[in-house]
């Protein structure tokens, strides 16, 4: 899939307000510092995107951005914030639910998992809850250019080796590096391929 055209929509912190529009969604989360942005940014090419819509506080809201006028990219608020207030936390926690339950045109969540580091608990937790509400989503193993290929390789199978032993189908899973675009062409044909499915009326 080419980016031919990547813009910013709007953000807001309700679900009810956002776009209201039949495209597709596809959502990206993950915990604080995942590299969410340098991904969104990546895939897009376009080095600033997630941060068009970026005045204070802006990364703690619902951020909708149009891509080739066709399907919208989402940027969620990160959960597992522990240095936040209980109350910051317990909204942050809604907006993300009201989203990901709520939002009939949330086609895939991306979950993205910094694969410096074996199965977090927190994003465990997080991939579990998807699972038992429905939630299609794919797995995004951020910053691979950080540790080397046998370190990635190790995390990624952990975290599928847990996951197997409570799924029985496994989710796509990619492995990406922002810095080197690693990912980004099958992160966007995946993208391509469910939004050709779903033209067709096949899922």
């Amino acid at each position: 899939m080419d980016i031919k055209s990547a813009e910013f929509v709007v953000s807001n912190t309700q679900v009810a307000k956002c776009p209201d529009s039949s495209l597709p969604e596809y959502a990206f989360i993950g915990r604080s510092n995942v590299g969410k942005s340098s991904l969104i940014n990546m895939l897009t090419g376009r080095s600033k995107l997630a941060m068009t819509s970026a005045t204070p506080g802006k990364t703690l809201l619902i951020n909708h951005f149009l891509i080739n006028k066709s399907w919208h990219l989402v940027d969620l608020p990160g959960y597992g914030y522990a240095k936040r207030s209980k109350r910051e936390q317990d909204r942050l926690s809604r907006i993300i639910r009201d989203y990901v339950l709520l939002r009939p045109q949330l086609t895939s969540l991306f979950v993205l998992i910094d694969v410096r580091h074996a199965p977090q608990r927190v994003d465990m937790q997080f991939i579990e809850w998807l699972g038992e509400n429905g939630v299609p989503f794919a797995l995004v193993f951020t910053k691979a250019d950080k540790v080397s290929k046998a370190e990635v390789s190790k995390n990624v199978s952990a975290y599928l080796a847990q996951l197997a032993e409570q799924w029985e189908e496994l989710p796509p899973h990619f492995v990406t590096s922002s810095a080197k675009a690693q990912g980004r062409d099958d992160i966007l044909d995946y993208i391509d391929a469910v939004n050709r499915s779903l033209a067709s009326g096949e899922v």
